[in-house]
């Protein structure tokens, strides 16, 4: 399929499910941190936790409305604590679970590219566009996966979730990008694999919205908020 990218001078990537691997990076750390809160409290809390979180154990995959979709990590602190007291975990013995079990993942270790990024963003700043990340993570580890992958030259712009922007599924993130960037809104093309991705760029009036299926969204959640529906960022670079 050809992706009409003509009057796009900015393409806005999301980062985990879109430009890398999304459940080999989340799936592993959601059934850890049920370990280790388990270890801590002497409850079991994986049911609740994952409930939360939209991971599902059957399949070993993140749901595209869950907690892990879309969330920054600062809230899904707080909502797993949430989840402890729910369970009858009292608070002192909860915020002393979290703060031997909470760590992020491995940013460089579990970063595996869904494509050759190096091409796809030489490609796209060949033509003349410009490469943006807006991601729900943070900036220290989103810094150091495109590091580790040898993309971080390749991008104009990033906003993460700890940079006091507004979140997915608002608008502003798109906007704070194209006012970096110096591009028009209408210029913009926003690519991500879950629904919040998606009406964020619909939201923000992106040119276009382009949904993948390298995440957590299947065609079925992505297409009532996508212009167009491709398999994989690999996609972008067929004529």
């Amino acid at each position: 399929m050809t992706v009409p990218l003509d009057g796009i001078d900015l393409v806005i990537f999301d980062k985990d499910g879109t430009l890398i691997e999304f459940h080999a990076m989340w799936g592993g750390w959601a059934v850890a941190l049920a370990d280790d809160l388990r270890l801590a409290t002497g409850h079991e809390v994986a049911r609740s936790l994952f409930e939360m979180l939209g991971y599902d154990q059957a399949t070993g995959t993140v749901l595209p409305h869950g907690g892990l979709a879309a969330t920054p990590m600062a809230r899904l602190h707080d909502r797993t604590r949430d989840v402890l007291l729910g369970v009858g975990i009292p608070p002192v013995v909860a915020d002393r679970a979290l703060a031997s079990a909470w760590r992020a993942p491995d940013p460089v270790a579990l970063a595996s590219p869904l494509a050759d990024l190096g091409a796809l963003f030489g490609r796209l700043r060949q033509d003349g566009r410009k490469v943006a990340v807006a991601t729900s993570d943070d900036r220290g580890p989103t810094i150091r996966s495109l590091a580790a992958l040898g993309i971080a030259d390749g991008v104009d712009a990033v906003v993460c979730a700890d940079d006091g922007v507004p979140v997915k599924p608002a608008p502003d993130m798109v906007h704070h990008l194209c006012a970096v960037t110096g591009t028009l809104v209408a210029n913009a093309a926003v690519v991500g694999d879950s629904p919040a991705d998606l009406r964020m760029g619909r939201t923000a009036g992106a040119g276009l919205t382009i949904g993948v299926m390298t995440g957590v969204g299947s065609r079925e959640d992505l297409d009532p908020f996508a212009d167009l529906v491709i398999d994989s960022v690999a996609g972008l670079m067929d004529d």
